[in-house]
């Protein structure tokens, strides 16, 4: 009977108590899971190639080299990841007047890197477009200065003269110019022909007065 009676007291404390225990397994779950969440969206990878630029507060913090590391939320924040590989950009000068007035088409390849993260990410709002749009006004001034006889038989000393004009530009953006190489010139079919001309007469002036 005392049994009887203590089961009859303890059941309704159990049942009552069974809310109590599962409202805070399920509290405990979320906040397992949020925590779970909240490092899980804070955990970055920079590989072997990369560097992080890390800014805390909107200020630059820090330059993180490969590996696994976490930033701090709503404090920290990951501002771009740096590729420091060597890269290729080929960009063109269509249509470019030389110092003698002849409209040439020029193809080039230009070869760079980011040697300093840091001033990649805050010095130019997008380091990749900058590149590419300064080596082609680049490649247009150096046009502009020879005419379309230097252009054709003066072509690495165009290359070098390029470059250094390039390195000069992009040195504040952490970016070195490694080389330049124009890879093609088309000029005018007319003008194919005349130069053709002007060659074999010279070819054969120079034959004449060898004879």
């Amino acid at each position: 009977v005392s049994l009887l009676k203590l089961g009859t007291f303890a059941l309704p404390c159990i049942v009552a108590a069974v809310p109590a225990i599962l409202l805070e397994s399920w509290i405990s779950l979320a906040i397992g899971v949020a925590v779970g969440l909240m490092l899980f969206a804070n955990a970055h990878v920079v590989l072997e190639w990369e560097s992080a630029v890390v800014l805390r507060f909107g200020h630059l913090h820090r330059i993180q080299g490969p590996g696994i590391f976490f930033t701090i939320p709503f404090v920290e924040f990951v501002a771009a990841f740096m590729d420091q590989r060597v890269t290729a950009t080929t960009f063109s000068a269509e249509r470019t007047l030389t110092a003698d007035c002849v409209p040439v088409d020029v193809d080039a390849v230009l070869y760079w890197m980011v040697w300093d993260p840091k001033s990649a990410c805050v010095e130019v709002a997008n380091y990749r477009d900058a590149v590419f749009w300064v080596a082609q006004t680049t490649l247009r001034d150096a046009i502009g200065n020879v005419s379309i006889a230097e252009l054709s038989t003066r072509r690495k000393m165009l290359d070098d003269q390029i470059k250094e004009a390039l390195v000069a530009k992009t040195e504040t953006w952490g970016i070195t110019v490694i080389s330049v190489e124009m890879r093609d010139i088309i000029i005018p079919k007319g003008l194919q022909d005349a130069l053709s001309r002007e060659a074999q007469a010279e070819r054969e002036r120079s034959a004449r007065i060898t004879l």
